[in-house]
């Protein structure tokens, strides 16, 4: 917490020396933007917060909509840093999450101590269209998890994540693209990483995870990477489509979502499974309408967590599958309806669970694109044979220097 303390002094005294500059920066372009006079190195820095009100209901098929919970929360701080190091080819990427939520889930594997680093990466341009990344960051999964948090259509990303992203590990990850013809573009990139989520310190447990993952731009490039950005906010004069493929095996995995979840712990200490994980999306942007799709698939080499004498743990790993539709349209005025299909099938026979399904409406009112924004959406949740479902409201508040 002292280390915590001083990076927020160090971090206080450094804009305070800056607050008398004048910067040719705009809003949403960062706070600061400084190149070294011989253009060895640069750096930016961001920060961004998000303001959410959230409330839900249980509804019951016989009694009605029953009393509704709600609370207010800063949902993400962010700090923000990125720039070149020693030659434009050599970049970086810095974030810092501040929040409950963000430093949450410290254990043993952690030094019980605050998860406080989202990304440290290096990405090293060595050779033409080849770039290779060291560091921690988010692997090459699913789409709608690779999307920033800031470029969200809805207030929230969808259960497919919550239940099968990769998210975040430590390792290396080597990227590539080529054109084909005057606009065809093919994306590919294979990852390499300790199978652990972030911000573990201790020794590997289990085995290692293999991310491969495609893309095929068949329209060419969207504007502003709008392929990673949901909404058509740059509303696409020319039809504009992407499609992905990822295939992630996580060797002798010891969590029950692959490198995500809980710990599976026997009595010889972690049980060890062969998780893989397949991924398939796309993104479709054409003059203010946007709509997007995934599906996920986990199976394991054994499912359920095991001690030495054959008898279960009652951990298991949660196997299924799920999908995702999602569409929009932005209107001139920068007012954005949008709607979000989202079903949820574990393998009941594993899991015990029944199928979920969730349907969203949002309405978002953006003043600055995605930089500032406030939005605001109503979700039903449904699981099959249960007499209780879910409403929920959220609005949220969106500020991104």
């Amino acid at each position: 917490m002292k280390k915590f303390n001083l990076l927020l002094i160090g971090l206080g005294v450094t804009l305070f020396s800056f607050a008398q500059d004048t910067t040719n920066n705009t809003f949403g372009e960062g706070l600061y933007n400084v190149i070294a006079r011989d253009n060895s190195y640069s750096m930016k820095f961001a920060i961004r917060m998000q303001s959410l009100y959230i409330s839900k209901w249980n509804v019951n098929d016989s009694t009605g909509i029953g009393t509704g919970q709600g609370q207010f929360l800063i949902r993400r701080a962010r700090l923000k840093f990125g720039g070149f190091a020693f030659s434009p080819k050599l970049k970086y990427k810095i974030e810092l999450g501040l929040t409950n939520r963000d430093v949450s889930g410290a254990s043993v594997h952690t030094k019980n101590a605050p998860r406080l680093i989202l990304d440290a990466v290096i990405k090293w341009n060595f050779y033409k269209n080849f770039t290779l990344w060291a560091g921690q960051t988010k692997l090459p999964g699913n789409r709608e998890r690779v999307v920033s948090s800031a470029n969200l259509q809805l207030v929230n990303r969808s259960k497919l994540n919550s239940n099968f992203n990769i998210d975040r590990d430590m390792g290396g990850q080597l990227r590539h693209y080529f054109t084909l013809g005057k606009s065809f573009i093919v994306k590919e990139a294979f990852s390499v990483s300790q199978g652990e989520g972030r911000n573990v310190t201790d020794a590997n447990l289990g085995g290692y995870q293999y991310t491969s993952r495609i893309e095929i731009l068949p329209f060419g490039k969207f504007a502003s990477k709008g392929d990673y950005v949901e909404g058509d906010i740059k509303r696409e004069q020319k039809p504009k489509l992407a499609l992905g493929g990822t295939y992630d095996v996580h060797n002798r995995a010891v969590k029950t979502k692959s490198n995500q979840g809980s710990y599976m712990e026997n009595d010889a200490g972690y049980f060890e499974t062969d998780v893989t994980t397949i991924f398939a999306d796309m993104m479709f942007k054409y003059k203010g309408f946007s709509l997007m799709a995934e599906y996920a698939l986990r199976t394991a080499a054994q499912d359920s967590a095991m001690n030495i004498d054959g008898t279960k743990t009652g951990d298991v790993v949660a196997v299924g599958k799920g999908m995702n539709f999602q569409m929009g349209y932005l209107f001139k005025k920068n007012w954005e309806v949008a709607g979000r299909y989202t079903a949820i099938t574990l393998d009941k026979n594993v899991t015990g669970k029944e199928l979920q399904t969730q349907y969203t409406f949002g309405i978002s009112k953006y003043f600055k694109g995605h930089k500032l924004k406030v939005q605001s959406d109503i979700s039903y949740l449904t699981e099959n044979k249960s007499t209780d479902s879910e409403l929920m409201y959220r609005l949220q508040f969106d500020l991104h220097f």
